[in-house]
């Protein structure tokens, strides 16, 4: 199974919200295209479902990785342009389900942050690249998303509760999916690398261990040479699907 050719990207977005399952998955796959909407005045905000709590590399206490890598997420956030960073509470890394809750939470924040656009990680696994993109929790947000969009945030009837919140119903127009079997629109962001590079670099938890710069360029080296971008361009890949 594998996703249809990707529809034109919307030329007419005004707000994206990046819904993800753990503090650094938005920045691996995606930091360099949210630098270049911010760029071109999209604003963006970031729901993440977890803490991270099973993260890390080191002897840091469990308990306190979550506080540690939310801090992380809101610098790495900071460094590409981004101030908005809205955090799930009640699921924990490593066991996440796209369940009703989880399906709620994300349409009460798509009715309040009312966005054209919805980037997530894909809800498609990549069999040949079980590890990273095809994490479990990556999956099940994905599809938890994609439900939130349709039918949950339009629905008024779903989820009636919100109602009372003073939260109506939402159209997300269009979403954007990452990490999924063969993406074709790339996004070029050759002008943005440092500032995707500065994000990795802030979830030093995860990153420390790592040349960042090195496997940045790269991986994104390879992405623009498979999308036929000139020679010494850098891009991120996706898939665009509109919902409407």
């Amino acid at each position: 199974m594998s996703f249809p050719a990707s529809a034109p990207a919307l030329t007419d977005v005004h707000r994206a919200l990046a819904v993800f399952a753990h503090p650094d998955d938005v920045d691996f796959g995606c930091a360099g295209t949210i630098a270049a909407w911010v760029d071109e005045g999209i604003e963006v905000a970031y729901l993440i479902v977890t803490r991270g709590d099973s993260g890390g590399f080191d002897d840091t206490p469990r308990e306190e990785m979550p506080t540690l890598r939310a801090a992380e997420q809101r610098a790495a956030a900071a460094a590409v342009g981004v101030h908005r960073v809205e955090f799930l509470d009640g699921h924990p890394d490593g066991t996440l389900t796209p369940s009703p809750e989880l399906r709620r939470q994300i349409s009460a924040a798509i009715r309040r942050f009312r966005p054209d656009r919805l980037l997530t990680s894909s809800p498609l696994r990549r069999w040949e690249h079980l590890t990273g993109p095809s994490h479990p929790d990556h999956l099940a947000v994905g599809e938890a998303a994609t439900c939130a969009v349709y039918p949950d945030s339009r629905n008024r009837f779903a989820f009636p509760e919100l109602l009372d919140e003073g939260l109506e119903p939402w159209v997300v127009r269009e979403i954007w999916y990452a990490g999924g079997p063969a993406p074709d629109h790339a996004v070029d962001v050759t002008d943005q690398v440092d500032r995707k590079i500065a994000a990795m670099r802030a979830h030093h938890s995860q990153t420390a261990h790592m040349d960042v710069e090195t496997w940045v360029r790269d991986l994104l080296t390879t992405v623009a040479d498979n999308a036929g971008l000139p020679a010494g361009r850098l891009a991120e890949a996706f898939t665009v699907l509109r919902t409407e």
